[in-house]
């Protein structure tokens, strides 16, 4: 069917070349036989030629045609319609801007002209389709949820310059599984973009020959997976890719810029480059280090014991911040300022507990031996 198609494009092409240039060859090469000036014969004679090489063309032309089939296939509807419709508009923009140029008597300003101009906007309408178009339809329902929400007396929240949407997720953030912790405590807003780039490094990963980096890479996928089948945060796929940039991080934060989105990921190095270029990141490893406990066993600090404890001989106090501190002995030092040495902390989801015993106590024993 495919060849048949590119047959018949090569044949509309010959009839209307040799139709409209063929006379023209002629009087330039001073052939003055009749029956080449016939309308009939040249339209033949282009068929012709435009057959022969179709011949040769048709292969090579159906195997790209096939690639561009397949390239579609792959696609979300809403991305080829979102495009469709800005190729369309942006040409037609063309068209009109071309018009000022065909007046022109000047080949280059009258033909060559408005074909670039057309080819410029076509790239640029199908650039807006690919990344910009998709949020179309927020600009027709923004009048109708303002109207709804006026009747229903419901104030909607407004976005700061802080907030962004799309959180880009790297390779690494997906292999080390805290963002699936993550999310599902509720911190994150938002939608979490996988990019295709990204998935086939984990693939390529997976199927390793190395053990190590094969289960780190199904770990990545299993992560991935766990996030969209349990629908804790939205994820999307981004489909697009970059194929003047070899490196996945460089397209990462190509693609940081071009949705506005912030990098969540625990690679330094990636991190690093990204703030160099203006590109907001989340770490996890950062945040992981501003949650760690403000203190360690062996740390000496100074409370007040102010009540008993549950367990017998224990006094409870409280660090600044609220943090409860369980005291050995402690019920012999009500309401005195006493130090302690710490030795255990733990996390709960009430908060922090620390455990400690005067440390006097554990200086006799020293002094003793």
């Amino acid at each position: 069917m495919r060849k048949r198609i590119i047959q018949l494009i090569f044949a509309f092409l010959g009839i209307g070349a040799g139709y409209s240039f063929l006379p023209g060859l002629w009087n330039l090469l001073n052939i003055q036989l009749q029956v080449l000036y016939n309308p009939i014969v040249n339209m033949f004679i282009g068929l012709v030629l435009m057959m022969l090489c179709s011949f040769i063309l048709a292969e090579p032309l159906e195997g790209a045609l096939k690639k561009v089939e397949e390239t579609l296939a792959k696609q979300k509807t809403e991305a080829i319609i979102s495009e469709s419709i800005a190729i369309i508009v942006s040409l037609v923009i063309a068209v009109l801007i071309s018009t000022l140029f065909w007046q022109s008597s000047l080949f280059f300003i009258n033909t060559i002209l408005p074909v670039i101009v057309m080819i410029l906007f076509a790239y640029l309408g199908w650039f807006v389709g690919r990344t910009r178009l998709g949020d179309l339809p927020k600009l027709f329902s923004a009048r109708s949820k303002k109207k709804e929400a006026e009747e229903n007396n419901v104030l909607e929240r407004k976005v700061g310059d802080n907030f962004y949407k799309y959180k880009l997720l790297d390779t690494n953030i997906l292999i080390d599984g805290r963002i699936y912790d993550l999310a599902k405590t509720g911190f994150l807003e938002g939608t979490l973009v996988v990019p295709n780039f990204v998935l086939y490094e984990l693939q390529y990963i997976a199927d390793s020959g190395d053990s190590i980096k094969r289960v780190r890479g199904r770990r990545g996928l299993d992560i991935l997976n766990k996030l969209q089948n349990e629908n804790i945060v939205p994820v999307e796929m981004y489909e697009g890719d970059f194929d003047d940039i070899q490196e996945v991080d460089s397209k990462l934060i190509k693609l940081a810029k071009m949705l506005d989105a912030v990098i969540v990921t625990n690679d330094y190095n990636l991190n690093k480059v990204s703030e160099f270029q203006n590109v907001k990141v989340l770490n996890v490893n950062a945040l992981a280090k501003s949650l760690k406990p403000r203190v360690i066993p062996g740390e000496r600090l100074n409370v007040m014991v102010i009540k008993n404890g549950t367990e017998r001989q224990q006094g409870v106090a409280y660090l600044d911040d609220g943090t409860m501190i369980v005291v050995e002995d402690g019920r012999y030092y009500m309401n005195k300022t006493l130090e302690v040495e710490v030795t255990s902390a733990i996390q709960t989801d009430a908060g922090r507990m620390i455990f400690a015993k005067p440390y006097h106590s554990k200086k006799k024993l020293r002094e003793k031996n």
